[in-house]
């Protein structure tokens, strides 16, 4: 059964802000064993539904209080952050892909999002015409159910 992950991306105010920032990361890898460079977000707990997200799964996005954006879970890995403590690293495909604009108030870590309850990707011309709005009006009209 597909679930997925819902996470605040803390300070980006838009996709692009996001797609710069992990353009960036992934940038300043080495490569690590097998030259490999990975996308990934650390976090203080391992999900348990793993197989689960891994079915298909994404992690959702939050901007500026709406659900924009996902991409597709594809792994998990054990990490350790800059003091030393350990953390569990989302693998991440590098594709953004916009969703339907959905307000979600904020939370602490990430939240297990069911596939019901999943917003839809946004495609074709419309799909683009949407992402390519100023995020407040983007939020303002999820809020009104105009989009």
């Amino acid at each position: 059964m597909t679930i997925h992950l819902v996470k605040l991306c803390v300070g980006a105010q838009s996709i692009d802000d996001l797609a710069s920032w992990q353009a960036g990361r992934l940038a300043g890898q080495s490569g690590g064993d097998g030259g490999h460079k990975r996308l990934f977000h650390t976090t203080h707990q391992t999900p348990k539904r793993t197989q689960d997200l891994l079915d298909g799964g994404s992690i959702y996005w939050v901007i500026k209080g709406v659900i924009q954006v996902r991409q597709r879970l594809v792994g998990f890995d054990e990490g350790a952050k800059n003091d030393g403590k350990r953390c569990c690293l989302l693998l991440l495909d590098p594709k953004l892909v916009p969703v339907r604009p959905t307000p979600r108030r904020a939370f602490q870590g990430w939240r297990y999002l069911d596939d019901d309850d999943a917003p839809d990707d946004l495609t074709g011309p419309s799909g683009s015409q949407v992402t390519q709005m100023p995020p407040r009006m983007r939020r303002e009209l999820a809020e009104l159910g105009l989009i």
